[in-house]
């Protein structure tokens, strides 16, 4: 079972990815990650990172096909954060048509950009021990303190002000967001309301992974 996870930012992926590696025993395959992971081309490529340039899509490739040869990824891999434009799509499925492989399904989750913003702007920590609260779904129960350690200390991450959020949902929707059509017309999107509670989520992931596995079942019967 071969998947790709899209979403914007926030949108749960990380979480599902981890859910789906528990579950079905997939490789969870994140760009950022390989890229930080040792080895030689992975070397390459932050130092087109540490220019401040991007890196090759064809280097891109050859890390993941190199990490699709690990052991690790025999059962099936779950790909987030690529591909993000349509040239890195067709290079993924020519790749991966060299290795015999072929995409499963893409897995779509859909957010409404006002309350993804909500949901994620909101978020602040407690500097001495780590406690996440959020403005609107998680208030301190005394204001200036933390509930966990009474800590009076707090931190709102770069990534969780409203600009930043906005900035990196308008990138999805340019960049990413179009290659939605790409996967329908090869027959392997499927679309879930990312705004569910994460239960619900896993639930219709699990749905349409057991279906597809159901259908590889029947084929080698």
């Amino acid at each position: 079972m071969n998947l790709i996870l899209f979403g914007p930012p926030g949108a749960g992926k990380g979480t599902q990815a981890e859910r789906l590696h528990d579950a079905y025993g997939l490789a969870k395959l994140s760009s950022g990650d390989m890229l930080r992971s040792p080895g030689t081309l992975n070397n390459l490529a932050r130092t087109y990172m540490q220019r401040g340039d991007l890196v090759p899509d064809d280097l891109i490739i050859a890390i993941i096909r190199g990490r699709l040869n690990q052991k690790d990824c025999a059962r099936g891999f779950i790909l987030d954060g690529f591909p993000r434009t349509a040239p890195q799509a067709e290079a993924l499925d020519g790749m991966l048509k060299e290795i015999r492989k072929s995409l499963s399904y893409v897995i779509e989750l859909k957010v409404d950009d006002r309350q993804l913003i909500e949901r994620i702007a909101g978020r602040f920590t407690c500097a001495k021990c780590g406690a996440v609260y959020h403005d609107s779904f998680h208030k301190l129960k005394t204001e200036g303190a933390c509930d966990a350690c009474g800590g009076t200390q707090f931190s709102r991450r770069e990534d969780d002000k409203v600009e930043t959020v906005a900035r990196r949902l308008e990138s999805y929707h340019r960049q990413t967001a179009p290659l939605l059509p790409y996967y329908k017309g090869k027959g392997v999107l499927q679309t879930i309301d990312g705004m569910a509670s994460i239960e619900e989520v896993t639930a219709k992931i699990n749905a349409i992974v057991s279906s597809g596995s159901n259908k590889n079942a029947a084929k080698n019967s």
